[in-house]
């Protein structure tokens, strides 16, 4: 698709995040700022829909390890979620997506993890889930 045109309700992609995770809702607040072309929404992996899209990932949604992007018509997670969003984001991105990307998934999957691992450590946790000012509640299901 180019960037720039109108996207269709079906041709939305929904981002599975952790809510509570600083980390993950800072992530999900940069990504609303440069989706231009409005291609992604936004589900907390905290509310039903999350829910939904990990149990078909076959990921277990009360130890949320995972970022999931669910599309039409594929579903990706870990690292190659994160490139994938970031590839979608514009030109400024695809370059960096494209060089990370050509490290084997064997090798970022692990590392991903580990950041996920600790995520609340380092970043923290928020006692609820992220709320989103009114420009953004509209991207979030």
């Amino acid at each position: 698709m180019r960037e720039g045109a109108e996207i269709s309700e079906g041709e939305r992609e929904i981002i599975v995040f952790d809510a509570e995770c600083v980390l993950c809702s800072a992530n999900a607040r940069f990504v609303i700022k440069r989706d231009k072309a409005g291609i992604f929404r936004f589900a907390a992996m905290q509310s039903s829909i999350g829910r939904a899209i990990l149990l078909r990932a076959g990921l277990d949604p009360d130890r949320p390890m995972s970022l999931v992007v669910q599309g039409p018509e594929r579903s990706v997670q870990d690292s190659d979620a994160v490139l994938y969003i970031y590839s979608r984001l514009g030109s400024g991105w695809r370059p960096l997506s494209a060089v990370l990307r050509a490290f084997p998934v064997g090798l970022r999957d692990p590392v991903y993890r580990w950041i996920a691992r600790n995520r609340y450590r380092w970043f923290g946790r928020r006692a609820t889930c992220w709320v989103p000012n009114a420009a953004e509640r509209e991207r979030l299901l």
